[in-house]
């Protein structure tokens, strides 16, 4: 496959870069015919047929791509185009038949006369060639006088005048061929791709409450029976998974949310759900947040770098950063793990069934350990031992409570 680049290569390059492609270089931009022939070192010799395509049609179908193919090898003919019948001519050329009904030329809007407008079969710029005539008569292109270009779609003409068979095919949906010249183009066809998205989850068993408040990008997978609610956003390679509830205004990025999960109205970046965890409303799963199975996030918590274990609570006003948290534990309202020193970034360890007390800070690194509790206000800038109890500013251990039923540890 070969891209024709030229004005903006190298922003084109960029965002095609995971495709594996040819670039050609158009240093000058002379029109289609010019740009296709710019690709014949790259293409000629490799393929019996040659299937070229305007780039600014991202609505296209495979399945449309691979029904015009289709007909080319059936037809035997030396030129296929996909054409669209609409009222609208979207700026598009004409296509023009003889009185048996025969493929004879193909006019640009520019250049068509009052009669050739009325026209309302249109060409829609995507061609199948029998390679070796493709690659003969792309020389042979004239500079349109008007525009100075040479046209690919003068290829039909010569086609014709040449006695060559060409066949048509009739796109199943004008939106397909929508071309993006405008940001209103723009606008319009994620409209439609996002509607295309959305019908795709629903059919799969996905519950979308509104449809066109949902955004869901193509690399995004959900599992069945999840309920996204309005104002969602799902992005780049986020993953999730059955029977979650998500949104209403969520912005969820390269994120893996398990089954039974429930997100509402909070962002997740690179983080982690693992099942039955929850999290909302406004709160903040940074790059590297780890919810176990039925961890509990609540209101207004912001999480970056750091695990919650299995059934860990961290219900409002809170910040862990750099830090592992055991299963079990909660953490207060208002607790703060203070992980920057200035220059380096610190660790906090929270043992299993730990205790942290509303407004308690953690001045990285320190542990406080299993079953451990640090009473309200607390500022812990030394490891608190298991099952021990500490108070103040700065906390000090005042003693060591029994340890959990089953345990061994001091009383």
């Amino acid at each position: 496959m070969a891209l024709v680049v030229g004005y903006g290569a190298d922003q084109v390059r960029e965002a095609t870069a995971d495709f594996e492609v040819a670039y050609v270089l158009q240093e000058e931009q002379l029109g289609t015919g010019h740009a296709v022939l710019q690709a014949r070192a790259a293409l000629e010799g490799k393929a019996d047929a040659v299937l070229a395509f305007y780039a600014d049609m991202p609505l296209l179908r495979a399945e449309t791509v691979r029904s015009l193919v289709e007909e080319h090898r059936a037809s035997g003919a030396t030129l296929t185009l996909l054409t669209v019948e609409q009222e609208d001519s979207m700026g598009f050329g004409r296509v023009v038949r003889d009185a048996e009904g025969r493929v004879v030329a193909i006019v640009e809007e520019r250049d068509c006369t009052p009669e050739q407008r009325a026209i309302q079969e249109l060409n829609c710029g995507v061609y199948v060639f029998r390679a070796p005539w493709l690659w003969a008569n792309l020389p042979r292109l004239e500079r349109n006088p008007r525009k100075g270009e040479y046209y690919l779609t003068d290829l039909v003409a010569l086609a014709a005048a040449q006695g060559e068979p060409i066949a048509a095919v009739a796109a199943a949906e004008p939106e397909e061929v929508l071309g993006i010249n405008t940001r209103v183009h723009l606008a319009q066809a994620e409209a439609i791709l996002r509607q295309r998205i959305n019908e795709r989850w629903m059919l799969a068993g996905v519950t979308l409450v509104d449809p066109t408040r949902t955004y869901i990008q193509a690399t995004v997978t959900i599992g069945r029976d999840t309920v996204i609610w309005p104002d969602t956003y799902l992005l780049g390679n986020t993953a999730i998974g059955e029977g979650c509830v998500i949104g209403p205004g969520s912005w969820i990025v390269d994120s893996r949310i398990g089954d039974g999960c429930r997100v509402m109205a909070s962002v997740l970046e690179e983080a982690v759900m693992e099942a039955g965890s929850n999290i909302g409303p406004f709160s903040h799963l940074r790059r590297g947040a780890h919810l176990g199975p039925g961890a509990h996030v609540g209101n207004f918590a912001e999480i970056k770098n750091a695990r919650l274990g299995a059934g860990a609570k961290m219900g409002h006003f809170s910040y862990l950063g750099d830090a592992e948290v055991g299963p079990r534990a909660n953490i207060g309202a208002g607790t703060i793990t203070c992980n920057y020193d200035g220059e380096r970034k610190h660790r906090t360890e929270i043992g299993e069934d730990a205790f942290l007390g509303s407004d308690t800070l953690l001045v990285a690194p320190v542990k406080v350990g299993k079953g451990a509790k640090a009473v309200a206000g607390a500022v812990v800038t030394r490891d608190i031992p298991p099952y021990a109890l500490a108070y103040g500013v700065p906390a000090r251990v005042q003693r060591v409570l029994r340890p959990l039923e089953g345990e061994e540890g001091e009383e």
